[in-house]
């Protein structure tokens, strides 16, 4: 049987190649023998072939074969040694990347990627939660934040706001431009989570003013400041709610006649218990502000009950509770298909590649985030990817033989990586004959 062939605006190479295109498109100041778009591309190839130093990806970048494999798929002329990859891309703005991301989205939707990934009325689900990516107690700059301890120590942090697109039936998830969290020029406090989500939503509705999107969050953003705003962009959420924070809510609930409860168990023996009303004042202090209330209680059969509390504002029914109990659990999807996976699965999230007196830390997050979006449309969009995957049987794995062939191989081009993944040819070493 044949391998199965690539959607081409979908696969590494039409991705690459129009990152490529995106990057030759910024000015570049500096007249020197390496261009910006080859620093650029030399981090997308750091990222996606989960190299876990930069020192290494310079070593690897003089071999004959590597240098060859790293033009003819990515398209560099010539890679920079690490000294020179942090000094200039420390001086590089990071915020021109953002388009970037957008531009990869395009892609996906006009390649029909999202096919499926509706959730409710048309709407995605689009998941918000904070991370940190980088921590020091000696290195910092000017944007680190700050937290003091009471030894006299302090430690520096870099984080960022990820928003992600995701579904409940689907591993794959699409990040969107991330918002980092840093000391804003000339500020003695540190950024926060609430202030990044501001900035990070008004850019975001600027970017797809048309997109229709289901904000998902943790309780920390069931808050009036947060919710009018959605409101005015035209964004609907499914956001957390906890009875310590929401006194208020929860006793009116309680208290109110047309509360509605439904129970039931399904096929599995789970029982599932709801409790919801429409048209609740969320606090006090906002009382004209009306939620819907929808509270969940999931009792298994070896007797674990698991409790939940949320606040919309999609009208509640019978019909919908199921949906929209599953929509809002999705948000766990930014922690483990994204952080976790960043983390774990080859991307060295957390790893300092290098932090820079201005600006790298945050390039190389989003060089990183966008290696990271190439790689998740490929998992939806690339036959071929995904024909690889199956094969490797982990993404690890996978990671692992792209980069040994690699290092040994000359490589045409993407697909007859991916292919040799799929039917790895058989390469025997010949004798020695000295």
């Amino acid at each position: 049987m044949s391998a199965p062939i690539s959607r081409k605006q979908l696969s590494a190479a039409g991705l690459l190649n129009k990152a490529r295109r995106f990057f030759a498109k910024i000015p570049d100041p500096c007249d020197g023998k390496i261009t910006l778009v080859d620093y650029l591309m030399s981090g997308l190839a750091l990222f996606g072939l989960k190299y876990p130093s930069l020192l290494q990806f310079e070593h690897d970048s003089r071999e004959e074969t590597t240098r060859a494999n790293l033009h003819a798929l990515y398209g560099i002329e010539r890679a920079p040694s690490d000294t020179r990859f942090r000094e200039r891309l420390d001086a590089f703005d990071p915020s021109q990347l953002l388009p970037l991301y957008k531009a990869l989205f395009a892609d996906l939707q006009r390649g029909k990627g999202l096919e499926g990934f509706e959730y409710l009325d048309g709407h995605y689900l689009l998941s918000l939660d904070g991370t940190g990516y980088f921590s020091s107690t000696k290195v910092h700059c000017p944007q680190c934040g700050e937290k003091h301890h009471r030894n006299g120590t302090t430690t520096y942090y870099h984080q960022m706001l990820g928003a992600v697109l995701v579904h409940p039936d689907h591993s794959e998830v699409f990040p969107l431009a991330p918002e980092p969290i840093l000391k804003q020029d000339g500020a003695r406090k540190n950024d926060c989570e609430r202030n990044a989500a501001k900035r990070l939503l008004a850019d975001l509705r600027r970017a797809h003013p048309h997109l229709k999107l289901i904000v998902v969050e943790d309780a920390l953003a069931s808050n009036a400041p947060h919710i009018r705003q959605l409101q005015e962009l035209n964004l609907r959420f499914i956001l957390g709610a906890k009875p310590s924070d929401h006194t208020h809510l929860f006793a009116w609930v309680a208290a109110t006649p047309e509360t509605r409860e439904v129970e039931f168990t399904d096929a599995k023996g789970v029982r599932h218990r709801f409790r919801y009303l429409n048209g609740a004042p969320l606090n006090e202090s906002n009382f004209d502000l009306e939620v819907n209330f929808l509270e969940y209680w999931e009792h298994t059969p070896d007797g674990k009950v698991t409790h939940f509390s949320w606040v919309t504002d999609f009208t509640i029914d019978d019909s919908n509770l199921m949906t929209l109990m599953r929509g809002a659990r999705a948000r766990w999807k930014v922690e483990n298909e994204t952080f976790n996976t960043l983390e774990n699965q080859g991307y060295h999230f957390e790893h300092n590649f290098g932090h820079g007196n201005n600006n790298l830390s945050t390039v190389l997050m989003h060089l990183m985030m966008l290696a990271f979006l190439i790689d998740q449309i490929q998992q939806r969009g690339c036959r071929l990817f995904q024909a690889a995957l199956t094969a490797a049987q982990s993404k690890t794995r996978l990671w692992r033989k792209l980069r040994a062939r690699f290092d040994l191989c000359l490589i045409p081009d993407w697909d007859t990586l991916y292919r040799s993944i799929i039917q790895p040819p058989l390469l025997p070493l010949p004798p020695d004959t000295s």
